[in-house]
């Protein structure tokens, strides 16, 4: 997948929450300040201040005009991806975001799909790559952050993100056509960290291309939670978590009991939760906790981060619910994907030598680069239309 691109650096968190109405109520204080005031919430930084001029992310209806004479409605936040596991909500004003990515919202549609990687922490637990069906902004929760890679070039699915010429020799190699959606599944199941990025191998034996393949699916259905046209994930033996005692306004941190798998927050009780939900983990940082400090941190008095719910909102308990099913399906074909890279160390590659000698390597610069998506007219600062 040689077209890969640097995570977003949103430069504020106050543009990030877990739910829209937090997102509006900063909005609203925000453009209601004048002068210094406005200024001092804003939060400058070096790319952004409430002076800069700046276009529209691509796709999105939101003010070009400078901030500091910004009084109109809030625009409308968009899912993203806010780190491994953790949807959020966002203000996707460009200048709002020090770094937006305009490349990866160009191509952000109901057919797209991001494999992300994490950042590498030597011996940290956890997968190297994962998927996304909405954009990442590529936070990691340890280690240097990795590459952000759309699975297609171009809006509507079209122009696989891969190696010219990489799946006419796979579908000879193995016997069978090769598609793009086989190799990011082949990635999901395959992947290991280094300190040079992701490195994927590629198995000579098709019967280990097929297993690898089709536990790529499942985790990555797993991963997607229905998007795309999959199914919801259960866990099996139609066990779920309940909640057994509401989570109260202001939980403190969760804490996990394995003898009767109980997660508590505060007085809240939720259970089943199977334990390898609680030991999950990403570049060594247990996915449960992480989840929930970002729901319950302490935020710094009259800042715009202080804005959030007076309570706990329901639907963060649905979807604190739904992840300890993501989590717990994940850490249970941990064993699975451990055996599939045992036998990948004790098998036949397909070298960087036999891929140079198929013409797969070395990858022109062309496929490095985003491809030219001029589908719409995007507005540049101050109400232009910009010129591409």
């Amino acid at each position: 997948m040689p077209w890969s691109v640097a995570p977003l650096r949103l430069g504020r968190s106050w543009i990030v929450a877990p739910d829209v109405r937090t997102l509006r109520a900063r909005w609203d204080r925000l453009v209601g300040a004048e002068g210094d005031e406005r200024a001092a919430l804003f939060r400058p930084s070096r790319a952004r201040t409430p002076s800069t001029s700046v276009a529209a992310l691509p796709g999105q209806r939101t003010g070009t005009v400078r901030f500091s004479r910004e009084t109109g409605r809030c625009p409308e936040p968009v899912r993203i991806a806010h780190g491994p596991f953790d949807e959020q909500w966002l203000l996707p004003d460009h200048r709002l975001i020090d770094t937006g990515r305009p490349e990866l919202w160009r191509v952000a549609d109901e057919r797209q799909l991001f494999a992300v990687e994490q950042g590498y922490v030597p011996g940290a637990a956890g997968p190297a790559l994962l998927v996304t069906a909405v954009l990442p902004d590529g936070r990691s929760p340890a280690g240097r952050p990795g590459r952000i890679r759309p699975l297609f070039r171009r809006p509507g699915g079209e122009e696989p993100n891969v190696a010219p010429g990489l799946l006419p020799f796979l579908s000879e190699r193995y016997g069978h056509d090769v598609t793009a959606a086989d190799l990011l599944a082949w990635a999901v199941a395959a992947a290991r960290p280094s300190p040079a990025g992701c490195r994927v191998p590629l198995p000579a034996d098709p019967a280990r291309w097929a297993a690898g393949t089709a536990l790529g699916r499942r985790l990555t259905g797993i991963q997607l939670r229905g998007a795309r046209g999959g199914e919801r994930p259960r866990l099996p033996g139609g066990r779920r978590p309940y909640v057994r005692a509401p989570v109260p306004a202001r939980p403190g941190p969760p804490e996990y009991d394995p003898a009767d798998e109980t997660l508590a927050l505060g007085d809240g009780r939720i259970s089943p939760v199977p334990a390898e939900a609680w030991e999950f983990r990403v570049g060594g940082v247990r996915m449960l906790e992480q989840w929930c400090a970002h729901r319950t941190a302490p935020a710094e008095p009259g800042t715009l981060e202080a804005i959030g719910p007076a309570g706990w909102p329901q639907e963060w308990t649905s979807e604190l619910l739904e992840l300890i099913t993501v989590l717990a399906l994940l850490g249970q074909s941990e064993p699975e994907r451990a055996a599939l890279d045992d036998a990948l160390d004790g098998g036949e590659e397909l070298t960087r030598e036999v891929l140079r000698e198929a013409g797969v390597l070395p990858v022109p610069d062309g496929p490095r680069r985003p491809a030219s998506v001029l589908d719409h007219q995007e507005e540049g600062p101050e109400g232009q239309f910009a010129l591409l």
